[in-house]
């Protein structure tokens, strides 16, 4: 064969699968809905990777897909209004962690649902099993079992002296919160640390609790991710500031709004995933044959302006294991 005629006929079969999927894409413009348990403000970096998603499989908004976006920013009543609206509005609801796919879930019964940054969705009740999903529900889930040590083992190595350690959470946002403290407390005892609960259930508590732990002796605190922590991480910032309590926090955006360490999955990178199982259930694949897909990209993440700001010194060691160092 020629080498004009090889490159030619390469050529063809690279492009060949570019236009088949072209040709697999239906003619009508299929509605999403998104359905968010935070505020829009919170969610710019997921939501731009989940439009990049699905706009590498073939999906533009405007030209054969269009979303409808609900933003409840912590407020559950708002929350399951959002969701009965999408259910009228919609063919494909994307339902962000657990309180976003319970009110899914009750408001649209058969719709599929594709959810993102849910913890443990098995233990929760919402699918059969991580392989075989069952009924109208797949996704991305946010829990993986090492996280919990691997908090306890950043905060023994930010404050070694660390022996009691405070879970911070809302119980209304966080109720898969029990997952977390239980991979806590069985990761405690090798490094002779105590784990607690410390609810917040208004921003009130917020100010309390933490002066409560400032008053101990050798005090730290984890600081779980969900709808109202996030929405409320400049007071527990400033408060933990005040109180030079070392504190790891569960999400990136905790270190980017000037706590010191932070440690948790890439919520991003899920819902740039999500696209892929939106393309492959628009193009008929159920949800109950997708499997629930784990975490696989974790990020830890040190603010080292604001740790010098204080005078706090951070680990060598967390420095060069780092994902991003924010100066």
């Amino acid at each position: 064969m020629r080498r004009r005629e090889f490159i030619t006929l390469l050529g063809g079969l690279v492009m060949w699968p570019l236009t088949v999927r072209a040709q697999q894409l239906p003619d009508r413009i299929r509605k999403i809905g998104v359905l968010m348990i935070i505020a829009e403000a919170e969610a710019h970096s997921e939501m731009r990777a989940f439009r990049q998603g699905l706009a590498q499989l073939g999906w533009e908004e405007g030209k054969n897909v269009k979303f409808e976006y609900r933003w409840a920013a912590g407020n559950s009543d708002r929350l399951r209004a959002d969701a009965a609206q999408l259910a009228k509005l919609t063919d494909l609801i994307v339902a962000q962690g657990t309180p976003g796919l319970a009110a899914a879930r009750n408001a649209i019964p058969s719709l599929p649902i594709v959810f993102v940054n849910v913890t443990d969705p098995v233990a929760q009740g919402f699918v059969q099993s991580l392989a075989h999903p069952g009924g109208n529900i797949t996704g991305f889930a946010l829990f993986e079992e090492s996280m919990g040590a691997k908090w306890l083992e950043v905060l023994k190595e930010l404050a070694p002296e660390t022996k009691r350690v405070a879970l911070m959470f809302n119980p209304a946002m966080a109720p898969y919160y029990g997952m977390y403290f239980q991979s806590i407390e069985a990761a405690a005892p090798p490094l002779a640390m105590q784990p607690y609960e410390l609810p917040v259930h208004v921003e009130a508590d917020i100010s309390h609790v933490l002066t409560t732990v400032a008053e101990e002796r050798n005090a730290g605190v984890i600081v779980l991710l969900d709808a109202f922590t996030l929405q409320h991480r400049d007071l527990i910032i400033s408060k933990a500031a005040e109180y030079r309590l070392p504190v790891v926090y569960a999400d990136r955006q905790f270190a980017e709004s000037g706590g010191f360490v932070a440690y948790g999955a890439d919520r991003a990178d899920q819902f740039g995933q999500a696209g892929m199982y939106i393309d492959r259930i628009f193009k008929g694949t159920k949800p109950a044959d997708l499997p629930i897909q784990l975490p696989t990209r974790f990020e830890l993440v040190i603010n080292l302006g604001a740790a010098k700001k204080l005078g706090h010194t951070i680990p060598g060691n967390l420095l060069i294991r780092a994902n991003e160092v924010i100066e």
